[in-house]
């Protein structure tokens, strides 16, 4: 991680779970995220909480569901923080309806942040890497849905979206000769707020095996860790006794 320290990385979604967990890890290896969220206030708070520490989180909200947001944000950090080294594509919803009868409005909600809100953020990060000749890595949290269909329509669906973006991407970053990495990292159940509840319904009981945060973040400080000629592809962790 120490060619990392001092470098800019941006985390989508990083207000709570995962990605609030990652950003405060990242900080204390010393360096300097970006927070993107709705809820900018969280991070405000926290950025006041990881003063003094090796490195720096700056707190800018963006709604990764709207293009114009996402394109300013990236604009704003790498004229203001600095070019982009790394890229965590975190930002994710799970919302419960059928396809054969169910909610358009959710099906859109859940392919804008999982999918297209992935893609834009990629798309201006690696733009930010080029500029400035980086050799950068992209992170995407996909989930273990991206590999399985096991519920909740269109979120497997988004997530085996993913899997096929990482893959897609690789070849074209390989056409391209370029350097930069592309990873997935694939989490079984994980006891976020984005899983926890959904409306009233409960979606993990407590006695249910899952993952948490810091078990998945500090996966993805592993993946950023390899050396320049390795790159994970697909890591897949699941928490012990999951049954699918």
């Amino acid at each position: 991680m120490d060619r990392w320290i001092g470098k800019v990385c941006v985390v989508t979604g990083a207000s709570s779970g995962i990605g609030a967990t990652l950003a405060e890890k990242l900080v204390d290896l010393g360096v300097v995220v970006v927070g993107l969220a709705r809820r900018v206030e969280r991070l405000e708070e926290s950025a006041k909480a990881l003063v003094g520490k090796a490195g720096k989180l700056h707190a800018y909200r963006c709604d990764i569901t709207k293009k114009e947001e996402v394109i300013n944000a990236f604009k704003w950090i790498t004229c203001t923080v600095g070019p982009i080294s790394i890229l965590i594509n975190n930002a994710g919803v799970s919302r419960h309806t059928t396809l054969i009868d169910g909610d358009d409005s959710i099906w859109s909600m859940v392919l804008d942040t999982n999918v297209m809100g992935l893609c834009l953020a990629t798309r201006e990060a690696i733009a930010s890497m080029k500029a400035n000749s980086i050799d950068g890595h992209i992170v995407h949290v996909n989930s273990i849905a991206g590999h399985t269909v096991y519920s909740n329509n269109m979120y497997s669906p988004s997530k085996f979206a993913v899997t096929s973006i990482t893959e897609v991407m690789r070849k074209e970053l390989l056409n391209a000769e370029s350097k930069i990495k592309v990873s997935s990292i694939s989490p079984g159940m994980t006891d976020t707020e984005m899983l926890k509840l959904q409306g009233d319904e409960i979606i993990i009981p407590d006695d249910m095996p899952a993952l948490n945060p810091e078990d998945v973040a500090n996966s993805i400080i592993h993946i950023l860790g390899t050396p320049p000629h390795v790159q994970i592809h697909e890591l897949i962790i699941k928490p012990v006794g999951e049954a699918f």
